[in-house]
C-alpha cells in the first residue's frame, strides 16, 4: 500500500517547493479527521496553496456550492452527509463542475466505480502519500482548465456544449463529471468512428495518465448517465481496443 500521510519537515526544502509552484490552487477540504486536515495544511500551505476546510458533509456542500475553488478534497465518510451524497448533490442540484478528489479507505473496483458515478474525478485510498495527492490535484486542475473546446458537438440524439457544460440526450440533461464531459466530447467529435483507448487517455489526461482502471471506471460512469436511462444504448465497447458511439439507425 501507499505510505501513511505525514507532514514534511520545515526548512529550506519547503522553501524550494514553494518557488516551484507556478499556479496557486484554492482548495476546499471536506474532512472530519483533524489529523488529516492538519497534515494537508502543513504540507500544502507552505507551498502557496490556499485552503478552506469543512468538518461535515452539509457544511462542505454549502461551501462548495457557494465558493469558487480549483478543486475539492472530499472524504467519503463524513458526519451528516457522506461524501458520495455531497458529490451527487454538488453535480446534480448545484451543477458545479469543480474537480473532486475523493479520499477513502475503500479500495475495491466497485467502490471506485461508485465514487466516479457519484461525481468524483479522482480517487485516493487511505493511507496516502501527500506527494501523490498534490500531483493528482495539479493534474485535475490542468484537465479542468483544458475543458474549454471550440464549439458544441452532437451525434444521434446526444449533444454537448462545452461553453455551458450542457449535455443532453433526447432533450434530457445528462449529469457528468468534468472528465465525463471530456470523454463524451471526444467520442462525439469522432462518432461513429472508433476512438482508441490510448487516444482517449491522451485526450483526457495528456501526459498525466492515472492508473489502468481509471479510463474503464470513467467510461462505466459515462455509460450509466448516457445509456442506462434510455431504451437504446449508444456507447459501444471494443474490448482491448477502444470505444465509439453508434446510432440506433446504423443497425
Amino acid at each position: 500500500g501507499l505510505p501513511p500521510i505525514r507532514a514534511p519537515s520545515p526548512g529550506r526544502r519547503g522553501a524550494r517547493r514553494r518557488r516551484n509552484v507556478s499556479l496557486v490552487m484554492k482548495l476546499l477540504v471536506i474532512e472530519d479527521n483533524p489529523d488529516i486536515v492538519a497534515n494537508l495544511f502543513a504540507y500544502l500551505e507552505p507551498m502557496g496553496y490556499e485552503l478552506d476546510v469543512a468538518r461535515n458533509g452539509l457544511g462542505g456542500l454549502a461551501q462548495a456550492a457557494a465558493g469558487s475553488y480549483d478543486a475539492i478534497v472530499l472524504d467519503l465518510t463524513l458526519p451528516g452527509l457522506d461524501g458520495l451524497d455531497v458529490a451527487r448533490r454538488l453535480r446534480k442540484d448545484f451543477r458545479r463542475p469543480t474537480p473532486i478528489l475523493m479520499l477513502t479507505a475503500r479500495d475495491t473496483i466497485a467502490d471506485k466505480v461508485t465514487g466516479f458515478e457519484s461525481g468524483a474525478d479522482d480517487y485516493l485510498v487511505k493511507p496516502f502519500s501527500l506527494v501523490e495527492l498534490e500531483i493528482r490535484l495539479k493534474a485535475l486542475m490542468r484537465r479542468s482548465h483544458g475543458l474549454n473546446l471550440s464549439s458544441a458537438v452532437s451525434y444521434a440524439d446526444v449533444s454537448f456544449d462545452p461553453d455551458t457544460l450542457e449535455a443532453t440526450r433526447a432533450g434530457k440533461p445528462l449529469q457528468l463529471t468534468p472528465t465525463g464531459y471530456k470523454l463524451l466530447s471526444a467520442l462525439l467529435r469522432e462518432a461513429p468512428k472508433l476512438v482508441r483507448r490510448e487516444d482517449l487517455e491522451r485526450e483526457v489526461w495528456g501526459n498525466d495518465p492515472p492508473d489502468s482502471d481509471a479510463l474503464r471506471t470513467h467510461i462505466h460512469a459515462l455509460r450509466s448517465a448516457l445509456d442506462k436511462p434510455f431504451p437504446v444504448p449508444l456507447l459501444k465497447t471494443h474490448p482491448g481496443i477502444g470505444y465509439r458511439l453508434v446510432s440506433p439507425d446504423a443497425g
